[in-house]
C-alpha cells in the first residue's frame, strides 16, 4: 500500500512541470508583476559546515532501494541529502543551507546540534552509554524528577520508552489494566502510532494495515474547519457519550486524543471539546490519555502541554519527539495510583530510560528554560500565523490557517466553498519552496496541509523568509 501511495505521490510531483495538472483556481490566480515580489533571500547565519566527502544523494538513494524497506518514501522529486544541521538550519551535500520549517516532524525543539545538548550527550557517552535500569544511575532519576515538575496535579510517575508509539501502547495497556475494560475511544483522523494497539487507535486508512485492531471506537472528529458542528466542541463531544451508551457496556477503559492533531493536518480540537469528552469518559469509569508527542514541550507557546489549551488535566500523558531533540526517547507520565497496575506482572524496557537518552532529555529541559523557548514559540509563532493569515486573504487557494505557537497548518483548497483539497498544488508549492531554501512538511487525510513545525529557536526573520517564499511560489503558479 505505502509503495503504491509513494509512487503516486512521486509521479504526481514529477508531473507538476505541466500547468495542466493544476486546478482552474490555481491557474486563475492573478500573477503579480515580475518586479512586485522579489526572490526571497535566506537570513544571514554565522555557520558554515565542514566539507562533505560522503556518498552522493544518488548513491544513497540506490542503497536505500536495494537494502532498506520498500515502505520508505521521501519528499521531493529530487530527494534532499541532509548532511549537517545547526539550530534552525539544515545543509545538503553541496553545503547549501535550508531553513528547517519541519523540525524533523516536530521533533527538533532546541535546534539542530544545540551545543548544550551535544555536550550533555558527549559527556554521558564518555562515562557510560548503557547499563540497565536494574542498576542505579542518576541520569534517569534526575530527568524523571525534572519532567514531573512540569506536570499538573498528581502526575508524577514516569515510565521511559523509546518512541511515541511505545508510549501510547503502554498508556493504552495501563488504562485497560487499571479499569478492567477493553474499550478505548479515539478520534477519527487521529494518529497515535503503528504498532498493534496504536494502529487501532489511529484513524486514517493510509496508516492502517489489514490486521486485527480490536477494542477501539472512533468518535466524530471535532474539526473546526471541516467538521459538521464547526467550532462547537460540546456538540462533537456528545458522540463520545453516544459511543459509550450504544457501543459499549457503559464502561470504558479510556479515551486518547491529541490536543492538536499533527499527522492529521494540524487540527486544533474545537473549544470546549476535551472538558465535555473527559466528563463522559470519567463517568463511564475510563481514564483520559493525552498524546503530547507533537504538541508537547512548549511547542504551542501559550502552554507547555497541548492539553492545557483546553483547561483539562489527563490521567495519563504520553510524549516523545521534542522530549529528546532528536534522541530516541519517549515517556508515559501518570499518577502513583494508576502506575501501580504494572506491578501485577513484570514490566521492563531494555533501552527505556538509558543514561544517554535521559541525559539528553534533561539537557533539553534546561535549554528550554535557559533560552525561554516556550515564550519564543508564542511570540514568533503568533507573528508567523498572522503573516500566513495575510497570505490567506491574498490567495483564494489558501482555505485555512490554524494551529498555535510553532505548530501551524496551512490548508490548500481549489474551492473555498466546497473545500476541495488542492493536492497537486500542495506538492508543487513544497517543491518550489525547497528550491528557494525552505523545507516544510505536509499532512492531513488528503495530503493538502502544510505542516509548519520548526525548531523553537525560530526567529521572526526566519518566519518572514518562510512566508515570503510561500508568497513568491503561489504568485508564480
Amino acid at each position: 500500500m505505502k509503495r503504491f501511495i509513494t509512487k503516486r505521490v512521486l509521479s504526481s510531483t514529477n508531473s507538476l512541470r505541466s500547468p495542466r495538472c493544476f486546478s482552474q483556481l490555481a491557474q486563475k490566480q492573478t500573477p503579480l508583476p515580475e518586479n512586485e515580489i522579489p526572490v526571497p533571500k535566506l537570513p544571514p547565519f554565522d555557520y558554515s559546515p565542514p566539507p562533505y566527502t560522503g556518498p552522493s544523494a544518488e548513491e544513497i538513494l540506490a542503497k536505500r532501494k536495494e537494502y532498506l524497506s520498500p515502505s520508505l518514501f521521501h519528499f521531493f522529486s529530487k530527494p534532499l541529502n541532509v548532511v549537517d544541521g545547526k539550530m534552525q538550519y539544515l545543509f545538503d551535500e553541496n553545503g547549501r543551507r535550508y531553513l528547517d520549517g519541519f523540525g524533523g516532524i516536530a521533533t527538533v525543539c532546541c535546534g539542530h546540534c544545540h551545543p548544550d545538548v551535544v555536550d550533555a550527550i558527549v559527556k554521558q557517552i564518555n562515562r557510560i552509554q548503557h547499563s540497565t535500569v536494574l542498576y542505579l544511575n542518576h541520569a534517569i532519576a534526575d530527568f524523571a524528577e525534572a519532567l514531573a515538575s512540569k506536570m499538573p496535579g498528581n502526575l508524577k510517575v514516569v515510565f521511559f520508552t523509546n518512541s511515541g508509539t511505545e508510549a501510547n501502547e503502554l498508556a493504552m495497556m495501563i488504562a485497560r489494566l487499571y479499569t478492567g475494560c477493553q474499550d478505548i475511544i479515539s478520534l477519527r483522523n487521529a494518529y497515535h502510532g503503528n504498532a498493534a494497539a496504536t494502529m487501532g487507535a489511529t484513524a486514517q486508512s493510509v496508516w492502517k494495515f489489514n490486521v486485527i485492531q480490536s477494542g477501539v471506537h472512533h468518535a466524530l472528529n471535532p474539526d473546526p474547519y471541516r467538521g459538521v458542528f464547526g467550532s462547537d466542541g460540546e456538540k462533537y463531544a456528545k458522540d463520545v457519550q453516544d459511543i459509550i451508551d450504544f457501543g459499549t457496556t457503559g464502561h470504558v477503559a479510556g479515551f486518547i486524543s491529541e490536543a492538536i492533531q499533527g499527522v492529521g493536518g494540524i487540527i486544533e480540537l474545537a473549544p470546549g471539546y476535551l472538558p465535555a469528552a473527559y466528563g463522559s469518559v470519567r463517568k463511564a469509569g475510563g481514564l483520559c490519555i493525552s498524546d503530547e508527542v507533537q504538541a508537547g514541550f512548549g511547542r504551542t507557546g501559550n502552554h507547555f502541554w497541548g492539553f492545557e489549551t483546553q483547561g483539562v488535566v489527563p490521567d495519563i500523558v504520553t510524549m516523545a519527539k521534542g522530549i529528546g531533540n532528536g534522541i530516541p526517547l519517549g515517556a508515559v507520565v501518570t499518577t502513583p495510583e494508576i502506575a501501580e497496575v504494572l506491578t501485577r506482572r513484570s514490566y521492563f524496557n531494555t533501552f527505556g530510560g538509558n543514561p544517554l537518552c535521559t541525559a539528553a532529555g534533561l539537557a533539553v529541559l534546561k535549554v528550554m528554560e535557559k533560552e525561554n523557548l516556550q515564550e519564543n514559540a508564542l511570540v514568533v509563532g503568533s507573528y508567523l500565523k498572522r503573516r500566513l493569515t495575510e497570505l490567506k486573504d491574498k490567495y483564494q487557494i489558501i482555505g485555512d490557517v490554524r494551529g498555535k505557537g510553532l505548530m501551524l497548518g496551512v490548508e490548500l483548497v481549489t474551492d473555498r466553498q466546497q473545500k476541495t483539497p488542492a493536492k497537486a498544488e500542495t506538492l508543487h508549492v513544497m517543491e518550489q519552496m525547497k528550491e528557494l531554501g525552505v523545507l516544510i512538511g505536509k499532512g492531513g487525510f488528503y495530503g493538502n496541509v502544510f505542516r509548519i513545525t520548526p525548531p523553537l529557536c525560530f526567529t521572526k526573520e526566519d518566519a518572514d523568509f518562510l512566508v515570503d517564499a510561500m508568497d513568491y511560489t503561489i504568485s508564480k503558479m
